[in-house]
C-alpha cells in the first residue's frame, strides 16, 4: 500500500451503507466507477496514485476507506475546472478513529492511517459511529459481521 492516502469528509453521510448507495446513485461516473468532485487538484498526485486511498471521516469518526483509481480532470457547471477522485468501488472498514472537522481533503500518511478491518458488503448493519468508536477505545472491534 502507498505511503500518502486522502482524508475526505462524508458531508450528510450516516454510515457506510449510506455512502455505498450514494456511490451507487448520483455518485457513479458513466464508466459505473463512484467519483467524487473536488476543486482542488492533489500536487501530490503520482505518490497518491502509488496505492493510496481516498479515507472517509463519517459523523466525526475515519470508518472506511476506498482505493484511489486516477484522477480526472472534469469541467463544473460554471466551466471551472475540477478534479474526480475516481475510486474502486468496494469500501474497506477501518478501525473507527475520531476526526475533527475540516474543509475540502487533507493528505494522510500510511502511518496515521486507521488499520483496515475487512470489506464492507451490502446489508450489513452499521453501528452508529460514536458507539463504535467507544467499542474501539475498550479494545473490541466490531467488523460489520454478525
Amino acid at each position: 500500500m502507498s505511503g500518502l492516502h486522502l482524508i475526505k469528509l462524508s458531508v450528510g453521510t450516516e454510515d457506510v451503507g449510506d455512502l455505498a448507495r450514494w456511490q451507487k446513485g448520483p455518485g457513479r461516473g458513466p464508466d459505473g466507477l463512484p467519483r467524487h468532485i473536488t476543486r482542488m487538484w492533489p500536487k501530490r498526485e503520482a505518490e497518491l496514485l502509488e496505492g493510496g486511498s481516498v479515507y472517509w471521516v463519517i459523523r466525526g469518526m475515519i470508518l472506511c476507506r476506498q482505493r484511489l483509481l486516477r484522477l480526472e480532470e472534469m469541467r463544473a457547471p460554471d466551466d471551472s475546472l475540477r478534479c474526480a477522485l475516481v475510486l474502486d468501488p468496494d469500501l474497506i472498514r477501518v478501525r473507527p478513529t475520531p476526526r475533527r472537522p475540516f474543509q475540502g481533503w487533507r493528505y494522510l500518511p500510511a502511518e496515521e492511517a486507521p488499520p483496515d478491518l475487512g470489506s464492507w458488503d451490502a446489508g450489513e448493519e452499521d453501528l452508529p459511529p460514536q458507539l463504535a468508536a467507544g467499542l474501539a477505545e475498550l479494545g473490541v472491534v466490531w467488523t460489520g459481521k454478525v
